[in-house]
C-alpha cells in the first residue's frame, strides 16, 4: 500500500515538473496578429499564459507595424520579419499573421492620386486603396514605382514575361506655350506638347492593384 502511494506521488511530481517545463517554454511563444484596412493598424497578442507583454515592446511593434503598412516598399514577408525581430529582442518567439478586408496575409495600402494622367477614371487628389499583389491582369489599374517619377498610377495594358506596359487613361495632349525674352528685346514663344506618361517597367516595380477609388 505504501509503495503504491510513493508511486502515485512520483507520477504526480513528474507531471508537475513536466507541466512546469512546458509552461516555461510555451510562455516564450507569442502569437501576434496585425489587423489593418490600409489606413489604420492595430496589433493583438496571444500567449500560452495570461501574461501582459512588455509595454515598450507593444509600443515598438505598433509603431513599426503602422509604418510598414504605409510604406510602398513593404511586403507581408518583411513586415513579419520586422515584427519577429522586435519580439525576439524581448525574449519572445513570435508567430505573426496579417489580417485585412482582403483576407489573411493580404496587405492593403492607402495612396493619393497626383496629377491628371488617369482622368476621367481618377482625379488629382483622389484617395485610393491598393492591394499589394503580383497577381496582375491586363486592364487592372495599378500603382508602380517609376525610376524617375516615383509612385505612379496607371492602366496595365500589356504583360510580357518580366515587363509590363502601363498607360494613361487620359489621352489628351496638353499644349504649353512659354515666352522667353531674347537679348535683342524680342519675345520668342515656344510651344510644347505634353502627353500623359505611357511606359514599360519591370513587373517587379508594380506594387499592387487599385481596389477602391
Amino acid at each position: 500500500m505504501r509503495s503504491n502511494n510513493w508511486l502515485i506521488l512520483g507520477v504526480v511530481l513528474v507531471l508537475i515538473l513536466a507541466l512546469s517545463i512546458y509552461s516555461i517554454v510555451e510562455s516564450n511563444n507569442l502569437s501576434i496578429t496585425i489587423n489593418t484596412d490600409g489606413t489604420s493598424t492595430n496589433v493583438n497578442y496571444q500567449t500560452f499564459l495570461v501574461w501582459t507583454v512588455p509595454s515598450e515592446m507593444e509600443k515598438e511593434i505598433k509603431n513599426k507595424a503602422s509604418g510598414d503598412v504605409q510604406s510602398p516598399n513593404s511586403t507581408v514577408d518583411n513586415i513579419k520579419s520586422d515584427i519577429k525581430s522586435i519580439a525576439s529582442k524581448y525574449g519572445y518567439n513570435a508567430n505573426v499573421n496579417i489580417f485585412s478586408q482582403y483576407g489573411i496575409n493580404q496587405l492593403p495600402m492607402a495612396a493619393k492620386v497626383k496629377g491628371t494622367s488617369m482622368v476621367p477614371t481618377l482625379k488629382d487628389g483622389q484617395s485610393i486603396l491598393v492591394l499589394k499583389t503580383n497577381n496582375l491582369t491586363v486592364g487592372d489599374i495599378v500603382v508602380a514605382i517609376h525610376p524617375t517619377y516615383g509612385l505612379i498610377v496607371k492602366r496595365l495594358s500589356i504583360i510580357e514575361v518580366n515587363q509590363v506596359y502601363l498607360t494613361s487613361d487620359n489621352k489628351n495632349i496638353e499644349i504649353i506655350n512659354t515666352q522667353t525674352t531674347l537679348p535683342n528685346g524680342s519675345v520668342e514663344t515656344v510651344t510644347v506638347e505634353k502627353t500623359p506618361l505611357n511606359t514599360w517597367l519591370p513587373t517587379a516595380n508594380v506594387i499592387g492593384v487599385v481596389k477602391v477609388y
